[in-house]
């Protein structure tokens, strides 16, 4: 059967995929939560590599108080464990001290719990779907040849914080991703030892470096207010102009509680970056869908959490249509990319 972006998801995707031989492949998960009032972040997230029977999971809560792994409000990620055999992704207790998942109806509703008691630190949410999970469109970048979905929902739990219960209760996202990611596939070879190409050059030079063609850049941002308000799209900097418009593609448009396709030709983000740390700092976004339908929003970050040295997961806060909603910002990078943009970001003549 032929795939495309109109193919339904079907329950057996709550499941572990059989991969192809590269041991490479892997099959994620992962879960975003928000805490506005306190500027927190979360993320809950596992990638699994079945052809080597090795998994990574990694859980992170962020707040204003500092953006690198030693000083998050909490940093854990166990890498190369050891998965048993014939894991069953709807009910699973990761290994090594990880994360208990288990759906609860499928393809929309699920349940994780996490304690690490001697860090004073615990999760457990209910997320319940707005909507059948979306899939992007294959043969489009970033998820070229892997069925990817993206889901909103909401978050309802506690969060407990160096022994403090937190409520948790948001609106904000899950999603999958499974086949080849990593490796040759992920690192562009088109313009090894030759100059970067520009499609668009010109404009400040800061913004040109980030408009280089075949560097791995990707950013991916979201904001909703609730099941009927907000938006989700891949950025696409590559093909962004001179005024700094980066064109979306993939992705929706959340309005009058319908969501609808963007219209790739019509759909922007334009960033302004900080100077001191190179990060994400305010955006104004247009959307439109394939509909004709728009809306405007402007998105401030307010925490951030590097776990690489490079780009930043921001927390961020969206105003659109007279509503004020809250999701993410993440903004993909490899190192000496991010450090040559960001040496032109600070240049004084």
């Amino acid at each position: 059967m032929d795939i495309t972006r109109d193919t339904p998801f079907v329950p057996e995707d709550d499941q572990y995929h059989a991969l192809g031989g590269d041991p490479l492949n892997l099959e994620t998960n992962w879960w975003s939560i928000n805490i506005p009032e306190r500027r927190i972040g979360i993320w809950v997230h596992s990638a699994y590599y079945p052809n080597t029977g090795k998994l990574r999971w990694r859980i992170f809560a962020w707040d204003d108080r500092g953006a690198d792994p030693a000083r998050l409000a909490y940093y854990r990620i166990e890498d190369g464990v050891d998965m048993p055999g014939a894991p069953d992704l709807r009910d699973i207790v990761f290994p090594a001290g990880g994360y208990h998942l288990k759906m609860t109806r499928p393809l929309m509703d699920y349940r994780v719990e996490f304690a690490d008691p001697a860090a004073g630190f615990a999760l457990e949410f209910d997320f319940v779907a707005a909507h059948p999970p979306h899939r992007f469109t294959p043969g489009e970048p970033p998820a070229m040849f892997n069925p990817h979905l993206d889901q909103l929902g909401r978050y309802t739990g506690t969060l407990t914080l160096r022994g403090e219960r937190i409520p948790i209760d948001c609106w904000s996202v899950r999603d999958r991703t499974w086949g080849p990611r990593e490796g040759a596939h992920a690192s562009s070879q088109k313009y090894v030892g030759k100059p970067a190409k520009i499609l668009h050059p010109g404009g400040p030079r800061w913004r040109e470096i980030e408009r280089e063609r075949g560097r791995g850049r990707i950013q991916y941002i979201f904001g909703h207010t609730d099941d009927q308000t907000g938006f989700l799209s891949f950025v696409r900097p590559q093909d962004g102009d001179v005024q700094g418009r980066s064109p979306l593609n993939m992705g929706w448009l959340l309005k009058d509680g319908r969501f609808t396709r963007l219209d790739k030709t019509k759909s922007w983000m334009k960033n302004w970056r900080s100077p001191d740390t190179g990060w994400s700092a305010h955006m104004d976004v247009m959307l439109a869908d394939e509909e004709g339908r728009t809306m405007e929003a402007e998105g401030f970050t307010v925490s951030h959490m590097c776990e690489h040295g490079n780009g930043s997961n921001a927390l961020m806060r969206w105003e659109y249509d007279g509503k004020t909603g809250w999701g993410e910002d993440q903004d993909g990078w490899k190192t000496d990319h991010f450090a040559r943009m960001l040496s032109a970001l600070r240049a004084t003549g």
